[in-house]
């Protein structure tokens, strides 16, 4: 009785003293203090058939990021489905190009999608190419499948019983 008694009380001691300590969390570092940036340095008026740099500055706190994945998103106003995808390449210190050429007067539009340190940013820029007849263009957001202020949904989609609950708020 005596060495259950023992085993009962050396056992429970044992794993106390066995169980592993956890270490305070490391302090963040400077590069996790701050957010990504990117600045774009495209102009946002261009010529027509000529070969325009995209451009994009990325930067974390005051340093450069020399290893991010940018990938810019070009589109003429009202065909986003139509856009192209162009990989940015690292020119120098943070700042990734990529060529592009408008072959007509139009409004663009271009993201710069990129990600670093396990962060992801896309800034969004308006590129006027030529002298586009500004009747003619579509405005932005025309092209979108799903209104931001509905989700998406129409009225068929709703059903008798949320409609009498919005017309008794």
């Amino acid at each position: 009785m005596k060495k259950w008694l023992l085993a009962l009380v050396a056992v429970p001691a044992l794993l106390v003293g066995c169980t592993e300590k956890e270490e305070p969390a490391a302090p963040p570092t400077d590069e996790e203090l701050h957010i990504v940036e990117v600045e774009i340095l495209t102009p946002t008026e261009v010529a027509v058939n000529e070969k325009i740099e995209l451009a994009a500055h990325v930067i974390q706190g005051e340093k450069n990021i020399d290893d991010a994945s940018v990938e810019f998103e070009v589109w003429e106003s009202g065909k986003r489905d139509e856009g192209q995808m162009l990989d940015g390449v690292l020119d120098k210190e943070g700042v990734y190009k990529a060529d592009v050429t408008f072959d007509h007067d139009g409004v663009y539009f271009m993201y710069a999608h990129t990600t670093a340190n396990s962060m992801h940013v896309m800034p969004k820029q308006q590129i006027t190419a030529g002298t586009p007849d500004m009747t003619q263009v579509l405005p932005e957001g025309e092209d979108d499948k799903m209104n931001t202020m509905d989700h998406g949904k129409d009225d068929s989609d709703i059903t008798e019983h949320e409609k009498s609950e919005t017309n008794h708020e």
